[in-house]
């Protein structure tokens, strides 16, 4: 829960400002305390007078303003809140954080404070994508400075790609994720609905002491439990053997086999929704030997078939069918073309295609760079933690049901 939590919100220049205003409505109707600095650029887009009536306080803007340094300096402004965030977040702030500069009041506080901060990029997409900017969000995210989108869309230059902030939805989620530790939120966006998320791999034996498997972590799948978890969704997380804790406030059902993750599932049903982030193994031997195989001087052979498909199945299980029903795509080639035909095949609403060839170290790393494909649109996020591919994702799926509602 967020509820008495205090943040510090910081809106810079951008046309992006706006959302902002929602963002305080959304953030204070979870009875968050909010402190508010809108830079000259902020100003531009936002007044002072409608961000201190829904944020219900001051609004500071002024570094030299000898009433507020005598009534709240900017290193105590700094320090008094539970997370900073920055939104919209443009090019020129993140430089400035970035190089550790402090020439007004909204980089001065970000200097001073020795809380954690949480920035909402909002720019242009050549902006975005230039050199200088994401080498100046590598250094920001080094530092343990994260960011929420941005994501793609038309913009109001008339261009279209990477750039656009991120959604209320989606900062509100990556807030929950930085003060929850973890723990559900009451009352969230995802409330009332009900999530099954598998992950990790699957192990199919060959005899008592091998078996076969892949190198999924179980990473992501995980990050997606806690992350719908923590908008409020009654999470089911079915996990193959992985070496992850499990995430606090929801249901996990640990299994071994293909076969036992089906099950688990179908015992699962019915869900609003399901994401099927597991790496299951394909194939399986027909005949597991009930003792150790030996060498016999020989070739060994194994006569494998086919495991179930768990993502098929759920698609066609009638009235039971998950409302929302999301597959992964692991793929070392043609990765947007085969999971397109892998959506179509299985049935599925959307699918996350994933490159889980050798050099990009997805299956055992913390970052992942995916592409969200549904029936009309595929949209390439760029490379970012697992986490924050579970936060957006999440917040994906909470819009989506938003608008349905």
């Amino acid at each position: 829960m967020v509820s008495g939590k205090r943040i510090l919100l910081i809106i810079s220049g951008g046309i992006a400002a706006y959302k902002c205003l929602e963002l305080i409505r959304r953030l204070r109707e979870r009875d968050v305390q909010l402190c508010c600095v809108l830079t000259s650029g902020g100003a531009q887009f936002v007044t002072p007078l409608s961000v201190s009536a829904l944020s219900e306080g001051k609004v500071y803007s002024d570094l030299f303003s000898l009433t507020d340094e005598s009534e709240m300096g900017h290193v105590q402004l700094s320090r008094e809140a539970d997370l900073l965030v920055v939104a919209p977040a443009s090019a020129d702030i993140i430089a400035r954080m970035a190089a550790g500069i402090a020439d007004d009041l909204a980089t001065t506080v970000l200097l001073a404070t020795d809380k954690p901060a949480l920035i909402a990029p909002a720019m242009n997409v050549r902006m975005w994508e230039h050199a200088a900017t994401q080498a100046n969000i590598s250094t920001l995210k080094a530092r343990g400075i994260f960011h929420v989108g941005p994501e793609s869309g038309d913009m109001a230059c008339g261009e279209f790609g990477f750039g656009r902030m991120a959604e209320v939805p989606g900062i509100i989620a990556a807030i929950e994720h930085h003060l929850n530790s973890g723990t559900a939120a009451v009352g969230g966006p995802l409330a009332g609905r009900s999530a099954l998320i598998t992950s990790g791999p699957t192990r199919e034996p060959i005899d008592p002491v091998r078996f076969i498997a892949n190198r999924s972590s179980g990473k992501q799948g995980h990050a997606i439990a806690a992350a719908l978890s923590r908008l409020g969704a009654q999470t089911t997380l079915v996990s193959g053997p992985t070496t992850l804790a499990d995430p606090t406030d929801l249901t996990v059902i640990h299994v071994e086999t293909a076969r036992e993750m089906l099950a688990a599932c179908e015992t699962a049903l019915p869900v609003d929704i399901a994401v099927c982030a597991a790496a299951v193994a394909d194939w399986r031997v027909s005949d597991t030997a009930a003792k150790k195989l030996k060498k016999n001087g020989g070739v060994a052979k194994l006569d494998l078939i086919e495991n179930p498909d768990i993502l098929h199945t759920l698609a066609q299980s009638g009235n039971k069918r998950p409302e929302l029903l999301i597959g992964f795509a692991a793929e070392t080639e043609e990765l947007v073309t085969r999971a397109m035909e892998k959506r179509l095949n299985k049935g599925c609403d959307w699918i996350i295609a994933n490159d889980v060839s050798a050099e990009m170290g997805t299956f055992e790393g913390d970052d992942n760079t995916v592409h969200w494909i549904d029936g009309k649109e595929v949209e390439a996020w760029p490379k970012m933690s697992k986490d924050d591919v579970a936060m957006r994702l999440a917040a994906r799926i909470a819009e989506h049901f938003a608008g349905a509602s």
